[in-house]
């Protein structure tokens, strides 16, 4: 079956990166997928419209870059995340394909692009991301509020939610963003605490909870969302644990989805979680007490980010009416 990637190459899109960081480690086993993690390469006229208007604003995608599964369906619906303050990140985190290296200097102009782009789809719903900015003294912080603030006054009408780096010491990046009021601060956890050494090393597991129970405590109206992936090793026991630390942080959403393999020499995919175990998880989530789950081998973070977002008002809003009866 012809993928993605195979699809973005022959496409006449840029190169990715080689990874020079990672040109150190031993290559790792690659697992053959199995029938369930397979995807359609995107061949629609959606697709190759908001590719061609990505292009034209000259913006980063984190649909592209990390290699997402499912670009073909959500560009087709004009459906993008945008990745902020360039395509250099200054992380080498095991699991990811965005390059790590020196990042150039911030783009003045990179705000109202994104907020021209996402007027030209006529989004209801946008998700903006970045690479980690070690090298700002705000890890970025008043970029992503510029470019909040941009999409409110080009689309008005216009959800928007953010999946931001750690802001890790960074004293008042925090309070930058969300004075700006997205509606849904984002930010992933990715794995199991046991895991962060090898997989998240540059990231510390207990100040990303803190930072979710931060944002809820500087503005309660604002949704908070983490998600984490399978398949790196963790044990169901560690997950259910990571379920009560998230929701002990007051999180509303948490996402759970399959680990893929960028190259050999990323980290390795330790098993392919099947989905009845998604379905289980999912229900023991609801348990929990989270607003709203998505949890299957192809969930992603910003995966019908639009679609989740209303559930997430009804889910609020149904809570709200049951505790006033």
């Amino acid at each position: 079956m012809v993928t993605i990637l195979d699809t973005l190459s022959r496409a006449g899109d840029k190169p990715r990166p080689r990874h020079p960081e990672k040109a150190h480690r031993p290559d790792t086993p690659v697992l053959p997928k199995p029938d369930w993690i397979r995807v359609k390469a995107p061949v629609s006229r959606g697709y190759a419209e908001t590719r061609e208007i990505v292009k034209a604003e000259n913006l980063v995608t984190v649909c592209e870059e990390a290699g997402c599964p499912n670009i073909g369906g959500c560009w087709e619906k004009k459906h993008a995340t945008f990745m902020i303050m360039g395509g250099i990140c200054t992380r080498a985190c095991s699991f990811c394909n965005v390059a790590t290296g020196k990042p150039h200097a911030l783009d003045d102009g990179e705000p109202e692009s994104v907020a021209r782009a996402v007027a030209k789809m006529g989004l209801h719903h946008v998700v903006i991301t970045s690479v980690d900015r070690d090298d700002l003294a705000d890890g970025g912080a008043e970029h992503f509020a510029r470019t909040i603030r941009a999409i409110r006054a080009a689309a008005p009408g216009t959800t928007i939610e953010i999946l931001t780096p750690d802001f890790l010491r960074k004293p008042g990046a925090l309070e930058v963003v969300v004075a700006a009021k997205p509606d849904v601060f984002n930010h992933n956890l990715e794995t199991v605490p046991s895991n962060y050494l090898t997989v998240r090393p540059g990231a510390r597991y207990f100040h990303s909870v803190r930072l979710l129970q931060r944002v809820k405590e500087l503005d309660p109206t604002i949704f908070t969302k983490s998600g984490i992936m399978v398949g790196l090793g963790e044990e169901r026991n560690e997950i259910l644990q990571l379920m009560d630390d998230l929701r002990s942080a007051d999180v509303d959403f948490i996402t759970i989805g399959q680990y893929l393999q960028p190259t050999r020499k990323h980290h390795a995919v330790i098993r392919y979680v099947p989905p009845e175990e998604f379905k289980s998880l999912e229900t023991v989530a609801y348990t929990k007490g989270f607003l709203v789950v998505a949890a299957s081998p192809l969930t992603r973070s910003s995966h019908h980010a639009g679609e989740d977002f209303e559930r997430l008002r009804k889910a609020r809003l149904a809570r709200q009416t049951s505790a006033a009866a």
